[in-house]
């Protein structure tokens, strides 16, 4: 198996990792990101938040990371908004939250 890093973007936390199979002859890649920023400051902000304030139509419920966005996006669950509420609302995924309630 060789294994090489093809790309790195320090500023979000984002390596690529190009795996190559010899005996397969087949090849992936492998994304990772560091979510301990965004995972911070989603407890940042969710504790700011007035619990009693409204909701508006376009209020922040959450943030996530862009390697989950996409992957999310790639199975195309990010389109389905009964998936998502319960994605959301689901104590697993409290972290990428940014404000209590439910959604």
């Amino acid at each position: 198996m060789d294994n090489k890093i093809f790309d790195v973007n320090a500023d979000l936390g984002i390596k690529r990792t190009w795996h190559y199979n010899d005996e397969t002859d087949e090849a992936t890649i492998q994304t990772q990101q560091d979510v301990t920023d965004i995972i911070e400051e989603n407890k940042q902000e969710f504790n700011q938040v007035d619990e009693r304030a409204r909701w508006g139509e376009f209020s922040r419920v959450a943030s996530i990371p862009l390697s989950l966005y996409y992957e999310l996006k790639k199975e195309g669950k990010l389109e389905d908004q009964a998936y998502m509420k319960r994605w959301l609302n689901d104590p697993e995924n409290r972290h990428f939250r940014t404000r209590p309630g439910e959604v």
